[in-house]
């Protein structure tokens, strides 16, 4: 059984990534720029952006984040986005989920201009990656990470049955739509599972490549898995754990212990899936520095 590390292939990617940022310092005299932006003192929101930021200091890109008080009008946000899409020197901008409730967020992702739309969110992105068109968009970096890990990993998908068990917008519909491309690291079958179906065990015993994304803790059982399955465990949750100084501990949607048993891959949880959005959001910000300076991709 092969434990699919994506804290590895998220460190290669990286490394891969500042010597680019190098080559391109050297080639132009610049480097990419990425801001993120967050409204609020949410702790987990204010994690991640430190984590994001210290990612592209790491890899030689310009990082900037501009914190605004969770009382801040949206006007006041749109308007900085609206500056920010006219500043050539930001090449992709991110705002920070969770938003204060008074804040809309649909409006606030339709104000990002696609061209720095590094998270893959606009419409615009969307559509291009549903025609196929993904040489014109920029892919959400969960799913993006996720083909990453199958390509590193030599996994074949052609022709296999993949079963996304999740619909959100941010992993479980893209994915989908991504597993459907003729690509390499895709060209499968689909079936998608969500909170409405019936019989999920069934379709799920199914899958040849399993991708889940439903935001339960275990809700994947090792008798849900069919043998030799690829497992992608998308899931992040914190259970309780009093032998833990933290008092909890992160885990899956997947029972790791049990399907790692039948399967013939599987991502952990920690260490799987996570590190590899960050590493995609700093490529998608570097393949917007190429675009904004006529460069190959």
């Amino acid at each position: 059984m092969t434990i699919i590390d994506g804290k590895k292939v998220s460190s290669d990617l990286k490394n891969e990534i500042r010597a680019r940022v190098a080559e391109l310092k050297e080639k132009v005299n610049a480097v990419p720029g990425l801001t993120v932006i967050i409204v609020g003192e949410d702790p987990a929101s204010q994690v991640y952006v430190r984590n994001k930021a210290k990612s592209c200091i790491e890899t030689g890109m310009n990082s900037t984040v501009i914190e605004l008080p969770a009382s801040t009008p949206q006007e006041e946000l749109l308007s900085r986005i609206a500056a920010l899409n006219n500043d050539p020197d930001v090449h992709g901008i991110l705002v920070q989920q969770p938003l204060p409730p008074h804040i809309d967020e649909y409006a606030v992702t339709m104000a990002i201009s696609p061209a720095k739309d590094v998270d893959g969110f606009h419409p615009e992105n969307v559509g291009q990656m549903v025609l196929g068109n993904l040489d014109k968009c920029y892919i959400s970096c969960t799913p993006y990470g996720i083909l990453e890990l199958l390509s590193r990993y030599e996994i074949e998908t052609k022709g296999r049955h993949c079963v996304v068990v999740g619909r959100s917008n941010i992993v479980g519909k893209p994915m989908a739509n991504l597993m459907l491309q003729k690509l390499r690291e895709t060209n499968c079958t689909v079936t998608v599972c969500h909170s409405a179906t019936k019989n999920m065990p069934e379709l799920t015993r199914q899958a040849d490549i399993l991708i889940v994304a439903i935001g339960r803790a275990n809700f994947i059982t090792g008798d849900m898995v069919k043998p030799g399955a690829v497992v992608i465990d998308v899931g992040m949750n914190r259970i309780e754990d009093p032998t833990r100084k933290s008092g909890f501990r992160l885990t899956g949607d997947v029972d790791y212990a049990g399907a790692s048993e039948i399967a013939s891959a599987i991502t952990p949880v920690p260490g799987g899936v996570g590190p590899m959005t960050i590493a995609m959001l700093l490529k998608n910000t570097l393949q917007s520095f190429r675009r904004s300076h006529n460069l190959p991709v």
